[in-house]
């Protein structure tokens, strides 16, 4: 069995301001530990439910963040950013088993986590189909684009809820839960036993349950907090301009969405 992990690491438990994100301040250090230990929590489990092959995507900001040396031998980790369509899932494709998100968070404009965005802290709120998309959502559609099942997700309890909502096959862990602009953590030991053994469960039930459709439109909203960016994005082929703050785009091709999310 061959999977792909992608890890962030504002859904780590613990990591919540800013700057315990920010390779460049003091306390980004041990929350950069902790991603690495959960993500090893994950690839544990999924040792011990019989894969064989792990990709893992560092997606966190510079994408270096994970210390490779920490992971079981079996791992592939991809860290920086090549700039392609599939961002924080580059490289999946249908080869791949089953995809699974460590460390994820809650989208822009939710009240669910302090850390709470979607791809660009620039956004208010990104909308496909009038559904309120997460960078879970967003990647899992292409998972789907390729029929590879979204098997396991560890990260805030509001996504987790979304997750649940979206599918309630997929195992999730929730190891945090925003409130106000606080959260409340469960202990980083604690995580690694949950992460592990939900990992494990997922992928020795019926991976099949797990897929995700794929709409046969998309209808694409992006607010923008700054005006001038939204005028910028504006001018996108086929984009158009809503209102001060608001680009709309409209696909058939899920690619094309890709693309439009990549240029604006």
């Amino acid at each position: 069995m061959k999977i792909y992990i992608s890890a962030d690491i504002e859904g780590v438990t613990g990591c919540s301001v800013w700057d315990e994100t920010d390779k460049s301040k003091s306390d980004y250090y041990s929350f950069a530990e902790q991603m690495t230990r959960e993500v090893n929590a994950a690839c544990q489990g999924a040792i011990s439910a019989g894969v064989k092959e792990i990709m893992v995507k560092d997606a966190h900001d510079s994408g270096r963040n994970l210390n490779h040396e920490k992971l079981p031998h079996i791992t592939k980790l991809i860290r920086s950013w090549a700039g392609g369509l599939y961002s924080m899932v580059q490289e999946l494709d249908s080869s791949f088993d089953a995809l699974l998100y460590v460390g994820y968070h809650s989208p822009a404009g939710s009240n669910k986590n302090p850390l709470a965005h979607t791809m660009n802290t620039s956004y208010d709120r990104i909308t496909i189909n009038d559904k309120v998309a997460s960078e879970f959502l967003i990647h899992s559609y292409i998972a789907a684009y390729h029929n590879v099942p979204v098997v396991f997700l560890s990260g805030d309890k509001g996504l987790c809820d979304e997750v649940n909502e979206l599918n309630n096959k997929i195992r999730t862990v929730s190891v945090k839960e925003g409130k106000g602009n606080s959260t409340i953590n469960i202990h980083p030991d604690l995580s690694l036993k949950l992460i592990e053994e939900g990992v494990k469960e997922a992928l020795t039930d019926n991976l099949d349950n797990c897929l995700i459709q794929l709409p046969s439109e998309f209808n694409v909203e992006i607010r923008y907090k700054w005006h001038h960016h939204a005028y910028k994005a504006s001018h996108y082929p086929s984009a158009k301009l809503e209102d001060e703050h608001t680009v709309s785009f409209h696909a058939t091709d899920y690619i094309e969405v890709l693309r439009f999310f990549n240029f604006v």
